[in-house]
């Protein structure tokens, strides 16, 4: 069996960095869903989410990506994705460009965070 997503956890003063690598999917959706609300609830509320590595996701992991910006939007917080070229693709497909920030890298990604 193999882990379809993998990821770390980076935390800086005012904001967390959260990298993924693989599937996020409805077999993965459910430790993604799990784990990404408890870096919101433990601090910083504010998200730098590298999806670069991801090379699916699916309309599961699409849900759970509204269910934690609306999550870390009610904690005062801001989430920043980044992502690559198949992940955006996957989220213009469905319109949600229009309703995150999607950003090319990690650099980009923590820069609008501290404007």
């Amino acid at each position: 069996m193999t882990v379809s997503l993998r990821g770390t956890r980076e935390v800086k003063d005012t904001y967390q960095i959260i990298r993924l690598a693989g599937l996020l999917d409805a077999f993965s959706e459910p430790t993604f869903k799990k784990a990404l609300t408890k870096a919101v609830e433990d601090g910083p509320k504010s998200i730098v989410l590298d999806l670069s590595k991801i090379d699916f996701i699916d309309s599961s992991g699409l849900g759970s990506l509204v269910q934690l910006f609306k999550k870390v939007q009610n904690e005062q917080g801001k989430l920043q994705i980044v992502t690559n070229p198949r992940v955006t693709q996957t989220m213009k497909m469905v319109h949600l460009e229009q309703f995150f920030s999607l950003n090319t890298s990690v650099e980009a990604a923590v820069g609008k965070l501290k404007a």
